[in-house]
């Protein structure tokens, strides 16, 4: 099998298993709070768990963007380790490891400017 397909398996797996846990917290969250509205206690309203929920994915695929992120640090460290002086594959190698540095800093670069608008701006 292409190694590329591979990688896409693993990296559809992955989300699929740290997504799972935060969509049934946000269902049990939600259940919970319409049993506790029906007792007589106070509950959030509907933009609070938006942005509760919103908050687990964000952090979910954070969390998800640093495994992605340390696997193509380790492929492309294991590909420059076992190149054997072969140019081509080190600079595949350097390609997939700067690459990945690129996207994290893109990716945390628009988190940051994100969460200070919101902060801030909003």
């Amino acid at each position: 099998m292409n190694k590329i397909i591979k990688l896409k398996y693993i990296f559809i797996s992955t989300l699929v298993l740290l997504a799972a846990p935060v969509m049934a917290l946000a269902q049990i969250k939600t259940r919970l709070e319409g049993v506790g509205g029906e007792a007589g206690y106070e509950t959030a309203t509907g933009l609070e768990v938006f942005n509760t929920i919103a908050g687990h994915v964000i952090y979910a695929l954070m969390s998800l963007l640093g495994i992605i992120f340390l696997a193509l640090m380790i492929y492309g460290g294991y590909n420059w380790m076992t190149a054997r002086g072969n140019d081509q594959q080190v600079e595949k190698a350097k390609n997939i490891i700067t690459r990945a540095i690129i996207g994290l800093i893109i990716v945390v670069g628009s988190y940051a400017i994100w969460s200070f608008i919101a902060k801030y701006v909003l």
